[in-house]
């Protein structure tokens, strides 16, 4: 009896279970805008946080934001229409125009004008100066940097 009633019970709670998450996503009205990224870093903190604390939402936006690693699928995923939005450096943007595509993208911004890098620490500093780095380990945060002891 145990081996007809436990799938039966698994597959009603399957079933509740899709028409829950189909009926949700049917009565929402926000907007799904995907935003794919190279790298996840502390320098969009501010993105993280607006979506952490709803304020996507409260714009009507449903933001879902997916690392996607290398500008060449960035872009591919954008041409492609899998995402709507990338970050990423402007080289594989730069490629496919280069190719003579029709439909290219624009660049439209500089986010950053400068590397997305800083300096972290367990431990709080008040006054820190450059000098408490010696005798410490800094490791890099991309790939192909290493740890290195100053």
């Amino acid at each position: 009896m145990k081996k007809i009633i436990i799938p039966i019970i698994v597959l009603v709670l399957l079933i509740v279970g899709f028409i829950l998450i189909k009926f949700n996503k049917e009565d929402s009205n926000l907007k799904k805008v995907k935003v794919a990224e190279v790298t996840h870093s502390v320098f969009y903190a501010p993105q993280y946080v607006a979506d952490a604390l709803g304020y996507f939402e409260k714009e009507g936006l449903d933001v879902e934001i997916m690392l996607v690693p290398g500008a060449d699928k960035v872009t591919a995923a954008v041409l492609s229409d899998d995402v709507q939005i990338g970050f990423c450096g402007s080289e594989a943007t730069i490629y496919v125009y280069n190719q003579g595509e029709k439909d290219y993208l624009v660049n439209f911004s500089g986010l950053t004008k400068r590397d997305g890098s800083f300096l972290v620490s367990r431990k709080k500093y008040d006054n820190f100066k450059l000098e408490d780095l010696k005798g410490k380990y800094v490791i890099g945060g991309r790939k192909g940097h290493r740890m290195v002891n100053l």
